[in-house]
C-alpha cells in the first residue's frame, strides 16, 4: 500500500520546522522526473535528524516522538543511502505496505439454515457470559486501529467512542472504505442499547483510530502512528484487523511501544492461503513463525466457519494463536460504504442502522479483542500475557495446538471462568469520565459492603450490605480517593475483600 499525503506537512529548512497548510505544494527541493517517495527514518534525537536533512531534498511529513521515527518524502533516489550514513540517523527503510480487505470469495449460499444474524456470538459462547461481567468489561479499553468507523452506527453511537484521525489529527473518524465500522461493532459494539446488534466485548469502551484511507490501505508508519496514539491514550486491547507480507524496524517499534506499556495486541493472520499462505504481520510479530502457538506478545487470530473449521481463505502455519468465526459473520455496515463491498441485510427487529455478512480473518481477530476484554473484566489482576494465555488455554482445542486453527476456537466463557478462579475473592473495577465513576464488582457473594477512604483517611463505609454489584459515584477534583468492596456471608461478616481501587483527580487548573 502507500500512503496517501498527510494533511499537514512538516517541511525541515535549516533546521526549522515549518507547516505548510493542506492543499498547498511544499517547498522540498524536486528532481524532475523522479517520484515522490517515502522513507521511515529512525533518530537519535530530533537535533541529529535535523542536521542530517538541513541541506537534504526531504520533506518531514510528521513524526512519531515515542519511536524516535519521522516520516519523510523525497523525490531524490540516493536520498535514503546518504541519510544511512548521517550521524545520529539510525535506520531508513522504504514504507511498508499494509491493507485491510474483506475476503470477497465467500456468499451466503454457504450459511446453514440457522447460522443467521449473530451466529458467532453462540459459537464463541460469548452469549452466556454474565451481566456482572459485561457490565464490568467497562473498566477495559478497546482500540480499533482501522479505516475508522461510521460513528451513527447505533451500536458505535451508543459507546460514545472517543474517535482520532492519524493523517488529519483530528476526531474526523469517518469510514468510506466500511472496513472499520464492520471490525468496531464486532468488538465492542453495545450490549445494552436495545437495538441493532452485541458486540464481543460487553461494556467495553471503544477507542477509533483512523490510519487507513478510503481504499482500506495504508503503511507501517500508518500503523504505528495508531498504536502509540491508542496506548498513550489508554487502550488496554489494541486490534489490528491488517496485515502485510514484511516487517519493519517502525512496526516493531510500535508493537514494543505498547507491549511495555502493558497493552494486549490481537491481530488478524491474513486471507491469502490460496497464494501461497504467507505468513503475515504484524500478526507473525505477536506469535513468532515456529512458535506453534506457544508465548509470543499477542495473539495472531485465523478465521474459522459456522461448522468449525478453517476457513477456506484463512492462512495458516505455526504463527496461529487461535480462532474466531470469520467466515459469513454478521456486524454493522456503514452507511458510507458501497453495497458492492458490504451487501445489507435486513435485522428484524432493528430500529435503524445498516447490517450485513463478510467474511475474513479481518472479523475473526475483534470477537478475540472482545473475549480479552471480557477476561480482564473478570480478573483484572492479569497481565496482558496472562490473558492472552487464558484465551489459549481454553479455546475448543483443549489444549492442543494444530497449524489451521491454533489453540482452537475462542470460549469466551470458558476463559471468563478461568480468568475467574484466579481471581481473588472480589473483583472491583471502575470507568471514569470526568468526574463520574462507575464501579462494577464481582464475587460468589449475594451481598457486599463499599467502602471509601479520602485523601488517605479512615475508610468510611458508602453501601452497606447490598446486593448491588455496580453503583455510580461523584468524585471531587483535588482529592484522592480508594474504593474497596467486601463479600458478606449470612451474618454480615466479611468473608473476602477487593484490591483498593485507587483515583486521584486533580485540580481543574491541572485538568488531570
Amino acid at each position: 500500500m502507500r500512503c496517501v499525503a498527510a494533511a499537514v506537512l512538516v517541511v525541515v529548512v535549516g533546521g526549522v520546522a515549518v507547516a505548510t497548510p493542506p492543499g498547498r505544494t511544499s517547498p522540498a527541493r524536486a528532481h524532475p522526473g523522479h517520484a515522490s517517495l517515502r522513507f521511515a527514518v529512525g533518530y537519535a534525537s530530533e537535533r541529529t535528524l535535523e542536521t542530517a536533512l538541513r541541506t537534504e531534498p526531504a520533506v518531514v511529513v510528521r513524526m512519531l516522538p515515542a519511536l524516535r521515527v519521522a516520516e519523510v518524502r523525497t523525490t531524490a533516489p540516493a536520498l535514503a543511502a546518504r541519510l544511512r550514513h548521517a550521524r545520529g540517523i539510525r535506520f531508513v527503510q522504504r514504507e511498508v505496505s499494509r491493507s485491510s480487505v474483506a475476503e470477497p470469495g465467500v456468499t451466503l449460499a454457504s450459511l446453514t439454515p440457522r447460522a443467521v444474524w449473530e451466529w458467532q456470538n453462540r459459537v464463541t459462547r460469548t452469549d452466556t457470559v454474565a451481566p456482572s461481567v459485561l457490565r464490568a468489561a467497562a473498566s477495559v479499553q478497546i482500540a480499533v486501529i482501522d479505516t475508522g468507523a461510521d460513528l451513527m452506527a447505533p451500536d458505535i453511537a451508543a459507546k460514545t467512542p472517543h474517535a482520532y484521525n492519524t493523517r488529519t489529527g483530528t476526531g474526523d473518524v469517518r469510514d468510506v472504505n466500511g472496513h472499520g465500522t464492520f471490525v468496531a461493532s464486532l468488538a465492542a459494539g453495545s450490549v445494552t442499547n436495545a437495538d441493532g446488534i452485541a458486540g464481543a466485548g460487553g461494556d467495553a469502551q471503544l477507542l477509533v483510530v483512523k490510519s487507513g484511507s478510503a481504499s482500506g490501505v495504508f503503511t507501517d508508519v500508518d500503523e504505528a502512528a495508531g498504536i502509540v496514539y491508542a496506548v498513550d491514550h489508554g487502550a488496554k486491547i489494541v486490534n489490528l484487523s491488517v496485515g502485510g507480507p514484511t516487517t519493519s524496524v517502525t512496526e516493531k517499534r510500535a508493537i514494543q511501544y505498547a507491549v511495555q506499556r502493558g497493552a494486549l495486541l490481537v491481530a488478524a493472520v491474513g486471507n491469502e492461503f490460496a497464494q501461497g499462505n504467507p505468513v503475515e504481520y504484524p500478526a507473525a510479530l505477536l506469535q513468532p513463525a515456529g512458535s506453534d502457538g506457544v508465548g509470543g506478545s499477542g495473539l495472531a487470530v485465523t478465521a474459522s466457519t459456522a461448522a468449525g473449521a478453517r476457513a477456506s481463505f484463512a492462512n495458516t502455519g505455526s504463527w496461529i494463536s487461535l480462532a474466531a468465526p470469520g467466515e459469513n459473520v454478521f456486524g454493522a455496515v456503514s452507511q458510507l460504504a458501497t453495497s458492492a463491498a458490504y451487501p445489507r441485510s435486513p435485522l428484524p427487529g432493528a430500529l435503524s442502522g445498516e447490517y450485513g455478512y463478510a467474511s475474513g480473518t479481518s472479523f475473526a481477530a475483534p470477537q478475540v479483542s472482545g473475549a480479552a476484554a471480557l477476561v480482564w473484566a473478570a480478573n483484572p489482576s492479569l497481565t496482558a500475557q496472562e490473558v492472552a494465555q487464558i484465551l489459549k488455554e481454553t479455546a475448543t482445542g483443549a489444549g492442543r495446538w494444530a497449524p489451521d486453527l491454533g489453540f482452537g476456537i475462542v470460549d469466551a466463557a470458558a476463559a471468563v471462568a478461568r480468568a475467574q478462579a484466579r481471581a481473588p475473592g472480589v473483583l472491583l473495577s471502575g470507568n471514569r469520565v470526568h468526574t463520574t465513576l462507575r464501579l462494577n464488582w464481582s464475587g460468589s457473594a449475594v451481598r457486599y459492603s463499599l467502602s471509601l477512604s479520602l485523601d488517605s483517611g479512615p475508610a468510611t463505609s458508602v453501601l452497606a450490605a447490598t446486593p448491588q454489584t455496580s453503583t455510580t459515584v461523584t468524585l471531587a477534583r483535588g482529592h484522592s480517593y480508594a474504593f474497596s468492596v467486601a463479600a458478606l456471608d449470612t451474618s454480615g461478616v466479611s468473608t473476602a475483600t477487593s484490591v483498593p481501587l485507587t483515583v486521584s483527580l486533580g485540580t481543574a487548573r491541572s485538568r488531570r
